[in-house]
This record gives structure tokens, sequence and C-alpha cells, in this order.
């Protein structure tokens, strides 16, 4: 009598069975890998504002005072409001209107104010970068919104004016020979340190007559998320309306105690990273405050 070889491998049985078992495996360490890859992200993102508020530091140290971030200059060549917000001074300031270093003469404003020139005595007048500009995520507004196509009739934003942004890489863009992905600005309020109100009233001038004023980067955030080309126009939360810019704001835990409405760090200066869905003012927002 023949006995028969037994054969060997996995019954088909067997073989559903293990992979009923990676499959299950996989939807429980995929959604866990997920949110590793989040909190990594969500940690780098927290050491740039700090990077951020160190560099503001020494920037202060040196002149005396945190730069401005008032939302629009008046620029000598054109004599128009221009749209030069606090994300653009904040960039000015730490890594110089053209990313060669700040110029100690400068006003802070859109074309330059006349000070920033590539010639080798200008250079020299300049001060080093406060932040390594090599391994700083830089953009301009004209490379996040309109040179896809995305938002071809918002005019004027100028090609070369820089701002920081975060380390979510809502977007691919083409930097050079390079496409890479970049995230959304980040959001400058320097505190108005003699005001000893939250919020400006109807009546304050042009510039102000609170601690913050939500006018600093409302032209950015009125622009809407940072999408891919063809996609729709997204709104931020935080562009809604100037009442929810001081809701944002406010300190619950001072407002609570005084009764009185009073923002966060109302002595110097708010950051604002808009997180991993690239919307201000949702609670994935990175800020310092």
């Amino acid at each position: 009598m023949k006995i028969k070889p037994k054969k060997s491998g996995f019954t088909l049985v067997e073989t559903l069975t293990v992979l009923v078992i990676i499959t299950v495996l996989l939807g429980l360490l995929l959604p866990a890998f997920s949110r590793v890859r989040r909190f990594a992200k969500e940690t780098k993102q927290k050491v740039q504002i700090t990077n951020i508020g160190l560099a503001l530091t020494m920037f202060k140290n040196e002149y005396g005072a945190y730069p401005p971030s008032s939302g629009w200059d008046y620029t000598p060549s054109a004599k128009v409001p221009l749209d030069y917000c606090g994300a653009h001074k904040l960039t000015e300031a730490l890594l110089g209107w053209d990313l060669a270093g700040f110029h100690p003469y400068s006003q802070f404003v859109s074309d330059g104010g006349g000070v920033y020139s590539s010639d080798e005595a200008n250079l020299r007048e300049r001060k080093d970068p406060y932040l390594k500009v090599a391994t700083t995520n830089t953009a301009t507004l004209y490379d996040l919104f309109v040179a896809d196509g995305v938002l071809p009739d918002v005019e004027p934003l100028d090609p070369d004016r820089f701002v920081l942004c975060d380390v979510f890489g809502v977007k691919k863009i083409t930097l050079g020979s390079r496409t890479v992905k970049m995230g959304a600005p980040i959001l400058y309020y320097r505190a108005n340190i003699s005001s000893k109100r939250m919020e400006e009233g109807e009546d304050a001038p042009f510039t102000g007559g609170g601690i913050y004023d939500y006018r600093d980067n409302a032209f950015l955030v009125g622009l809407g998320k940072i999408i891919q080309p063809r996609e729709t126009p997204v709104a931020h939360p935080l562009g809604d309306s100037v009442r929810d810019f001081y809701e944002y704001i406010k300190d619950p835990r001072a407002s609570g105690a005084t009764g009185i409405p009073w923002p966060y760090r109302p002595q110097s200066y708010l950051l604002i990273s808009a997180g991993v869905d690239g919307k201000y003012g949702t609670p994935d927002d990175i800020t310092n405050f």
C-alpha cells in the first residue's frame, strides 16, 4: 500500500485567516502611526514657535522693542496703502526683507523703503539673520496663492515679499528648481503695551486703539486656506468676524478674575500656526499662548 506524501503549504482557510489577522492588525496600527506622525509634526511646530520667540527676544534686546505688526503701510514710491502685514514684518525682522539679513534703518514697508540693496556695503550693514534661512520655511503669498492660478484675481501679491510658514506641508509649491511642501504663514501680532483695553473702539485711530489689532493680518487671513490648484478656496474660522478674533485671543483666566475681557500676552506678542488642518481658529492651532 502506497502512502501518499503529505502536502505542505497553507490551506485556503488558513490563508484567509492570516489575511484577516493582518487586516485587523493594520486597522489597529495605521491610526496609531498617524497619531505618532501628527504628534511629531506638532512637536516640531512647537519648537519652531519657540525658536521664533527666542529670535524675537534677541531682536528686542538689540532694538529696544519687538518689530511692528501693523497690516498696512504707506510706501514712499506708491503713496497708497499696501498689504504688508504682521507675517511679512515678522519675517523681515528675523531674516531680512530679501532674506539676506535685517537692515537697522528699515521702516518695515513693502518696498523696502530704499534701505535694502545687494551691494557689498549694504550687506555689511545688515544684521545676520536671527534664524537659519536654510532650515526655515519661507515663501511669498504670491507663491502660496497666485502662482498656480488658485486666486488669479488677487492683486497685488508681491512675488518678492516673504513670510515664515509653519511645518505642516499643506501645499506643494515650486521654489527655483525644487518642489517643496509649504505650510500656512505664521501670524504675528505685536501688543500695544500702552493700551488698557483688549480691542480697539470704533472711533480708534487707523493704527488701532486696543492691545491687539485684528487688522494686522486680516488681509492674509481673508485669502483663505492654502489649497491645491483647482480647489475652491476655504475660509478660516478666525476670519469670519472681528469678534471671532478677540474671542480667540481672550485669556479666560485673566478675564474671569477681573470681569474685563483681557488677551493673552498683553505685554509682548502673539504667534499663530494654522495647525495640521491649515485653518486659523481651530482647536489644532499651535500658538505661543
